[in-house]
């Protein structure tokens, strides 16, 4: 069954498992992103070993995982445990066996995709009412000013961006950007929760921000998402090229 959804070459992520058996190695949950490198059987994998600024993060043998597979028909999902690791062709190997059946997963917008995109942000205040999805979301076009931005990944959930100006964390945002979808221009106007606002310790006066999309609409989001998985098609026709 595995082989029935999953390639080589598709991108995933793998999110710790706090139990007993890893507990004094993995203190917290974490995240880390990966690709298919083998599929040896139904029930066992190789995946790329992660890797964060550059360096490669040696995952424990043992250790237990949520993973969450990336693929051309949608995303799919199981528990696996780190069986053994080493090097080939200086690439660096995780052997994983798949502990539970794979299952369609639905939360498609938490991947998020790198990107370089600009945007324009501002601060929502208190008196404009945050609508629902099934409303029409309106705002007064007086006195309204956009700041220019940095978006620098994005999912169908959120994004985060950079920009001069601060947002506070807790605040909402009204956030507009466009985007390539079927081959065509796409403009967004979303509103966001701001999760996280700080300065960058390398470039004084510049803020990062992660903002949570709200009360997105359905359609709105599988657009983001479908400009997404075009895009990773593109990543992997360049690769291979």
């Amino acid at each position: 069954m595995l082989s029935k959804y999953v390639k080589l070459g598709d991108k995933l992520e793998l999110e710790t498992i706090d139990n007993s058996r890893n507990r004094n190695e993995l203190s917290e949950k974490k995240n880390y992103r990966s690709q298919v490198y083998d599929i040896v059987s139904e029930d066992q994998i190789k995946i790329a070993m992660p890797m964060e600024q550059g360096k490669v993060i040696l995952l424990p043998v043992d250790g237990e995982y949520n993973i969450c597979f990336y693929t051309q028909t949608g995303l799919y999902q199981c528990l696996a445990r780190v069986i053994d690791r080493y090097k080939s062709d200086n690439i660096f190997v995780l052997v994983m066996e798949l502990t539970t059946d794979i299952r369609k997963y639905q939360r498609r917008e938490y991947y998020r995709l790198n990107c370089v995109l600009d945007m324009k942000a501002r601060s929502v205040s208190d008196s404009e009412n945050v609508k629902s999805p099934t409303e029409q979301v309106h705002f007064l076009d007086t006195d309204i000013t956009f700041s220019n931005g940095t978006m620098v990944d994005i999912s169908g959930g959120g994004a985060r961006f950079i920009s001069k100006d601060r947002y506070p964390k807790g605040s909402n945002i009204q956030f507009a950007f466009s985007l390539f979808v079927n081959g065509k221009l796409t403009e967004y106007k979303l509103l966001g929760r701001v999760l996280y606002s700080e300065e960058l310790e390398s470039r004084a006066g510049s803020y990062e921000h992660r903002i949570q999309f709200i009360n997105i609409m359905n359609d709105e989001r599988e657009s983001i998402i479908k400009f997404i998985f075009e895009e990773e098609r593109k990543i992997r026709r360049r690769e291979k090229g």
